[in-house]
């Protein structure tokens, strides 16, 4: 069974589009289970000019010594399950994992305070997480052309168990 929810969540990932918040450093963006955060940085940055500092309620980043994203986490991460990268050599990107992984709290922002994404983004990012939420339950089914309507805050409706 969790083969199967893998397979489809792929498909999924795969065919839907991003919703994406931008920034002044680049955009982040959120799954059910995790936060991206993608940073334009200096053609030719290397890994040791690179400082990420990845804690369970806190994110700090510094490249080549200028700090670019500073504060404290919108919702908690699992900091062991953080990863990043430099891709093309002027791409970094962070992938968390959600500490509270459910369609109905998703992030608003990155960090308390900052980079908020705006109302229509919001929307949206609550739109995919929503569908996400129905791809898991019902992985035989392809929701990734699905529009939602109506009750999709909070992750959409909750339907009795049956």
């Amino acid at each position: 069974a969790i083969y199967e929810i893998l397979a489809a969540m792929s498909h999924f990932d795969e065919k839907t589009k991003l919703v994406t918040s931008p920034t002044e450093w680049g955009l982040w963006y959120q799954t059910i289970d995790e936060i991206v955060i993608e940073i334009h940085i200096p053609y030719g940055t290397r890994a040791k000019e690179v400082s990420c500092q990845l804690t369970a309620t806190d994110i700090k980043v510094a490249v080549k010594g200028q700090v670019l994203i500073e504060g404290q986490w919108y919702g908690n991460i699992v900091s062991e399950d953080c990863v990043w990268t430099i891709e093309d050599k002027k791409l970094l990107r962070i992938l968390c994992q959600k500490s509270t992984r459910d369609a109905g709290k998703g992030w608003k922002s990155l960090i308390k305070g900052k980079y908020d994404a705006d109302a229509w983004t919001m929307t949206e990012m609550e739109k995919k997480l929503t569908l996400e939420r129905f791809q898991r339950e019902h992985p035989g089914f392809d929701f990734s052309g699905a529009e939602v309507t109506g009750n999709f805050e909070n992750g959409g409706p909750q339907l009795p168990e049956p």
